[in-house]
């Protein structure tokens, strides 16, 4: 794992928002801005995903961005591709270490296959996802839904090549933070789950910045 502090300072940031735990944000990020996610009490699991800010149908690649880097695992100095090849964004700064590429948004469908039944009628990132995406422009759906970063989730890789989901390995003030190579527009659902142990079974807020 890989700690970078940054020398951001957050007064003076020209944005910030408090995302509340199961909320879904959207916003558009300029070339050349930094942006920031701020676990506030730790192991919170912030699912996100990137699209060109001119063209949504050119969106981050978990599949290009891992090839590229030859990591499964995002840190400082990782480049977020996209499906075109695009580089969308650069992490420049992280004090938690690793970010999880893989283990996907949770669903109604995926908590009742992973836990039971009585699970499917809780929220979920996927519907999150899709309001999010809804409230930002008509013409964007389901099918506008690729797979996600997981900032702050702990997702190892056993021997065997299987998943699996453990205690996070943040804490209360780590955070990450890029920079947006391109105009990007970032989706957020702040997770709700709590039926694993990704965010300690007790999802929390967190912050974002823009510099």
């Amino acid at each position: 794992m890989k700690i970078t502090e940054s020398n951001q300072d957050p007064q003076a940031a020209e944005y910030t928002k408090v995302i509340a735990a199961g909320d879904h944000w959207m916003r558009r990020l300029k070339a050349g801005q930094i942006f920031r996610i701020l676990d506030l009490e730790g192991n919170q699991a912030v699912d996100t995903l990137f699209y060109h800010g001119n063209d949504p149908a050119d969106r981050y690649s978990a599949s290009d961005t891992i090839q590229s880097q030859q990591n499964l695992y995002l840190t400082t100095g990782s480049r977020l591709l996209s499906n075109r090849k695009t580089h969308l964004l650069t992490l420049t700064a992280d004090t938690c270490g690793r970010h999880d590429t893989l283990g996907g948004a949770c669903s109604r469908e995926s908590n009742t296959m992973r836990y039971s039944f009585d699970k499917e009628h809780f929220h979920a990132c996927r519907d999150s996802f899709l309001r999010g995406l809804q409230d930002w422009s008509p013409n964007l759906g389901k099918r506008d839904l690729p797979c996600n970063i997981n900032f702050f989730m702990n997702v190892p890789v056993t021997p065997g090549g299987k998943l699996t989901f453990e205690d996070g390995i943040s804490a209360p003030g780590r955070y990450v933070e890029m920079r947006a190579e391109v105009d990007v527009l970032c989706l957020i659902s702040n997770c709700p789950q709590i039926n694993n142990p990704c965010n300690a079974y007790n999802p929390t807020p967190v912050q974002v910045f823009i510099w």
